[in-house]
């Protein structure tokens, strides 16, 4: 994209001067209207999910030696259902929420393709943590519809990182669904486990009650007040459940690891397993550090991520939530893992004899 055509993309919605601070602008956003007017269009395309797969995760790296690794990321403003019913305006990284899970080893290059369709309608970027560089990449991502940026950067240091939008209106974008995480394995890498799956919970505000059927907007005010309608893990209310796309699949002795990113854009995860606890978890993703034992409930803040593994002695369904609760029964979030295998009386007995 020529320097001309990015400069004027980035004056125009608040990122081209010297205001702007790892990619945030500290003027008000001047498009915010349109924006949301633009969010809240009656004809975008129409996709029967946007809920992440879970299990969707890249394979654990095993080379011992630093590559360049190509990435390409594109946004993507679609219509979807929130829950049965219920359709909303999304924007996300590739088609799904949270955005695909990238893996790189310390050491790699990343080499990312940035391709913001023509048929969006709003400029989109993308802010990687795991970046050391200015805004995370945000500026030099900058993309109009039908344009594209690249960006390259080293992986330098080991852990789950969020990445998400950062155009001045990132609230929006973020609520709408643009994060993701991208997780950089130590040189060593990482322990074996028999599973391991990706989950990642966000705040939705519209302008309608959850449950209350047809078309729901966007609302900026309800951002601003913190008063979301959903709260939801990879995307849609329950998504990751029998009762929708399905839950995770493990048997009996199994250890399953799990990477979870909050995008937030404003509220505090109370990450709990109904039923368990985190056998070892890695506080803030971080993999330099040694891990929590037997925690039962962990806060990840919006922007931040946690890594977390869990053992199953007993077969059922075990409950990954947000321990708010009225977050878990009012407002959509939650997430299961069943475990199959022989019941363990010695363990967990529900129907003692007397």
């Amino acid at each position: 994209m020529p320097t001309t055509n990015r400069r004027t993309v980035l004056q125009g919605i608040g990122l081209g001067g010297a205001a702007t601070l790892a990619g945030c602008s500290t003027r008000s956003a001047p498009k915010t209207t349109q924006t949301q007017k633009a969010m809240n269009k009656q004809k975008q395309k129409t996709v029967q999910r946007v809920a992440a797969d879970p299990t969707d995760v890249p394979d654990p790296i095993s080379r011992n030696q630093p590559k360049t690794v190509d990435v390409t990321l594109r946004p993507e403003e679609v219509t979807a259902e929130i829950e049965d019913g219920v359709t909303f305006n999304y924007m996300t990284y590739n088609g799904q929420v949270p955005g695909p899970m990238i893996r790189v080893r310390k050491g790699d290059t990343v080499n990312l393709t940035f391709e913001n369709p023509a048929e969006n309608d709003m400029p989109h970027n993308v802010d990687f943590h795991a970046a050391a560089g200015p805004g995370g990449g945000a500026e030099a991502t900058m993309t109009a519809p039908g344009e594209t940026a690249h960006l390259k950067f080293k992986a330098t240091y080991p852990g789950a990182y969020i990445y998400h939008c950062a155009v001045p209106n990132m609230d929006m974008h973020i609520s709408a669904g643009m994060f993701g995480l991208i997780l950089v394995e130590p040189e060593e890498g990482l322990p074996e486990v028999d599973h391991e799956f990706y989950f990642g919970q966000h705040e939705i505000y519209t302008d309608k009650r959850a449950g209350e059927t047809g078309k729901h907007n966007f609302d900026h005010e309800a951002m601003k007040r913190e008063e979301p309608s959903y709260v939801v893990m990879n995307g849609e209310k329950y998504a990751c459940t029998p009762d929708k796309y399905g839950a995770g699949k493990v048997e009996t002795g199994d250890t399953a690891r799990v990477f979870f990113v909050t995008g937030g854009p404003n509220l505090t995860s109370s990450f709990h397993p109904i039923g368990n606890v985190w056998e070892k978890l890695w506080p803030e993703g971080s993999l330099t550090t040694r891990p929590q034992t037997h925690i039962q409930t962990k806060q990840v803040a919006p922007g931040s991520t946690t890594i977390a593994t869990m053992d199953f002695p007993v077969p059922g369904n075990f409950k990954l939530v947000d321990h708010s609760l009225s977050r878990v029964a009012r407002k959509g979030c939650m997430a299961i893992v069943q475990a199959d295998g022989k019941e363990r009386p010695d363990i967990f007995d529900p129907e003692p004899k007397k």
